[in-house]
């Protein structure tokens, strides 16, 4: 299993080993309408995905061959609730070199869901305020960018959005402040 995302920092599910790796020929994105984890129908936020193009860093899990089963109808669960992905055997490299297959969950890009390629404003005024079952979708970004940094895999996009969407999270206190501040006269 190839995790790019949340299941970099948080899988959910045992497994044999973690290694680091690299799938070519597709890039982490936020192109995902959230409409249950980070966001709602009526204010959908951003989810991460894996959009055509470029090449992420992210971990391989090896699971235990008895354990597969369960494992697989647990990833089906958590990453299906909307079907916006599409399950696929890839060829990734991995830290050391090899190649392997990994089961990956790619976006699928004729769903409604599907965001498509946004610029930097447009996907932080989606997830600005944006929150789900899972939580703010800001905090999904933040933990994204901290565990990429764990991982020495920084990705200075992510870490521009971010930046942006707390900018436009806290402009947006200051005017909630200062709307209550004023007094009649």
């Amino acid at each position: 299993m190839f995790g790019y995302g949340s299941l970099m920092w948080r899988p959910g599910f045992a497994y044999v080993e973690r290694i680091p790796a690299t799938l070519h020929g597709r890039r982490r994105a936020f192109c995902i309408f959230s409409v249950h984890h980070r966001g709602t129908h009526d204010r959908p936020g951003l989810v991460l995905g894996l959009a055509p193009g470029g090449s992420v860093r992210g971990v391989v899990y090896r699971v235990a061959e008895e354990d597969w089963a369960e494992t697989h109808a647990y990833l089906i669960d958590r990453e299906q609730p909307t079907e916006t992905y599409v399950e696929a055997w890839e060829h990734v490299r991995l830290a050391d070199g090899r190649r392997e297959k990994a089961l990956v969950f790619l976006s699928d890009v004729a769903h409604p869901q599907w965001a498509g390629v946004m610029d930097i404003e447009d996907q932080a005024r989606l997830i600005a305020g944006a929150h789900g079952l899972s939580g703010p979708n800001i905090a999904y970004l933040r933990d994204l960018v901290m565990h990429l940094r764990e991982e020495g895999a920084r990705d200075s996009g992510m870490e521009r959005l971010l930046h942006r969407v707390e900018s436009m999270e806290l402009a947006d206190r200051e005017r909630a402040i200062g709307g209550r501040r004023k007094t009649p006269r």
